[in-house]
């Protein structure tokens, strides 16, 4: 028998469901109403259905067929007008046989290494069989040897997996060999490897440069646009397309029975793969890349370590130094934002956090070997989310929202490092106000045009360097001395002349070194910024001694031929010119006589 494609909806007082059954004769098809009992049978196709409430046969149950579409849309009256049946869209759990909750196995192995004999497993599910397995001798674990292993996947129900695949997992999990390490040792392998792949610059690189990140802040994603929904109070409405609810149809329904430290862990692996999920829609707005399985993986601890959590703020403190340490964008700003994101999904309801994983199911599908990880963890979640109670759902909401993630949680000293960086930032910028006087580009260019305009007549210019030096030597050699350009006397205000900007430097390091918990690689980057700005800083001052110096000479040329005009009009008497004309005329004192 074939599953038909279908699909649930309700009013007031009917159940209506679409059930696409194509090539099949209009005339020949059966139904059964029995409470919550649903079967439709039109050969070849069988859909047998686990309602959420009681319907009934009195007469007033109708059905439409359009041939075209081979769709056949059924109307069955609720026993109780008014009743609002939860769950329609969690298609899965509705194609349960009546008691199957609890008539099938209660304990499940999920594990394709644990099963008795291969040959003896005839009804397990073909998705299951993995046929890539090296057949070795089967050989009988004590139950010692079992309770020994390290578990993980969903529920930590799995053990016995990377035993086999180690090849295709280690590019898909950080851990190497995770049969042999417990899950402490697993995290503690996890913070050494975050605290050797923080990188300080990349950090103050997206602190001080974060245009782009202001633009992913700004990006609202699909979850953030959804409406009420008017069937269930606090939920938004949610709606699948093709894909998903063929995919839903796929799974096969389980059960899983989950202690309580198990359910537990379970809730807060889920936290951690969907703010991994939050910040791969955020980061590349919404639209999926080749990167994003590795985005999502590599963010939560749960797929990329197999991490189990004990408590939510461990689940936030581990994703913020992800966060921090691998993807592109790393601000402390992108990870407030994703858990305000997660906590949005949650309050959306089990609809959007189905949606959720169903996305990443598929993403997790087309890449090779991220498929691995909807074995170990995505599709029994996306099975187990589809029974939870939605009061789980607003609790687990309202308790992220009531926690809190600050920098110093995730022990990267990212406090000290930010205010020396913002020391040097504000060192350097009072260094550069001191000594970096400012140039009045027009004066320059007026004095010049000025000397330019003046220096035409040789003759004129030559006495006019007569008289200046005259002048000069009555005077002391005052003028000579301010208006020389070939003798500069620097002014006491200012220096021209380039100097080694050490004192910022030693400034800023002695403040670093006064910080209470100021880590070694925060000194060793200031200390690299420093000797940065200074460098700049030198070069900065050369060009501008350059540029006070040619503007000096400009100046002096065009005072030294306001005072040239001035002399020769005023008719003062001819004085020794310091160059050699034997065409000069000089006056004597026995012309004086005379």
């Amino acid at each position: 028998m074939i599953t038909p494609a279908f699909d649930l909806s309700q009013d007031a007082e009917y159940l209506i469901l679409s059930i696409r059954v194509p090539y099949t004769r209009t005339s020949e098809f059966d139904l059964y109403i029995d409470g919550s009992d649903f079967k439709f049978y039109a050969k070849p196709y069988f859909l047998r259905l686990s309602l959420p409430g009681r319907i009934v046969e009195d007469g007033r149950e109708k059905a439409k067929f359009d041939i075209d579409k081979g769709l056949v849309t059924l109307w069955v009256p609720k026993e109780t007008a008014g009743e609002h049946f939860e769950g329609l869209q969690m298609l899965t759990s509705l194609l349960a046989p009546k008691g199957s909750r609890s008539a099938k196995p209660l304990i499940e192995d999920l594990s394709t290494g644990c099963s008795e004999a291969a040959g003896d497993d005839e009804d397990d599910d073909e998705e299951e069989f993995d046929w890539q397995v090296e057949q070795e001798v089967y050989k009988e674990s004590s139950e010692e040897e079992l309770r020994a292993l390290p578990k993980y996947g969903f529920g930590n129900r799995r053990s016995g997996v990377f035993a086999r695949l180690q090849e295709e997992l280690s590019d898909v999990t950080d851990i190497k060999n995770p049969e042999g390490r417990p899950a402490a040792e697993r995290r503690q392998a996890r913070l050494d490897a975050e605290a050797a792949a923080f990188s300080p610059d990349h950090y103050l690189a997206d602190l001080f440069e974060d245009e782009e990140i202001k633009g992913l802040l700004k990006f609202r994603p699909w979850w953030a646009k959804l409406s009420p929904s008017t069937e269930q109070e606090g939920e938004a409405a949610v709606s699948f397309n093709d894909g998903e609810k063929e995919q839903l149809r796929k799974f096969t329904n389980r059960s899983y029975l989950l202690d309580k430290t198990s359910r537990y862990q379970v809730w807060l692996s889920l936290v951690d793969i969907l703010l991994a999920y939050s910040y791969e829609v955020r980061s590349t707005e919404g639209e999926h890349n080749v990167e994003s399985a590795w985005t999502i993986r590599k963010l939560s601890g749960t797929l990329c370590w197999l991490e189990t959590y004990s408590s939510l703020q461990d689940v936030l403190v581990s994703f913020g130094r992800r966060v921090l340490c691998y993807p592109l964008y790393r601000h402390f700003s992108m990870v407030s934002a994703v858990v305000r994101d997660t906590i949005k999904i949650l309050q959306s309801g089990k609809a959007c956090v189905l949606k959720c994983l169903l996305d990443i199911h598929k993403v997790f599908r087309e890449n090779d070997p991220a498929y691995i990880l909807n074995d170990l963890y995505i599709t029994d979640y996306c099975i187990w989310i589809q029974r939870v109670k939605s009061n789980k759902m607003s609790a687990l909401a309202l308790t992220l929202q009531k926690a809190s993630l600050r920098k110093k949680d995730l022990e990267l000293a990212l406090e000290e490092l930010e205010q020396a960086a913002t020391m040097v930032a504000e060192e350097e910028g009072e260094r550069g106000a001191s000594d970096c006087p400012p140039i009045s580009h027009s004066d320059c260019s007026s004095a010049s045009s000025d000397s330019s305009s003046n220096s035409s007549d040789e003759s004129e210019e030559s006495e006019a360097e007569g008289q200046g030096c005259t002048k000069s030597n009555q005077g002391g050699g005052g003028e000579m001395s301010k208006d020389n350009p070939l003798q500069p006397q620097p002014s006491s205000a200012a220096s021209p002349i380039p100097q080694e900007p050490t004192g910022t430097l030693f400034s800023a390091e002695r403040k670093v070194d006064a910080l209470p918990s100021a880590s070694e690689g925060s000194r060793q980057l200031i200390q690299e910024l420093g000797e940065r700005v200074a460098e700049e800083l030198k070069i900065s001052q050369e060009c501008i001694y350059k540029a006070e110096r040619k503007c000096s000479q400009a100046n002096s040329a065009a005072a030294k031929t306001e005072a040239t005009s001035g002399r020769s009009s005023s008719g003062t008497l001819l004085e020794l010119s310091p160059r050699r004309n034997p065409l000069l005329i000089v006056q004597t004192q026995k012309d004086l006589d005379e």
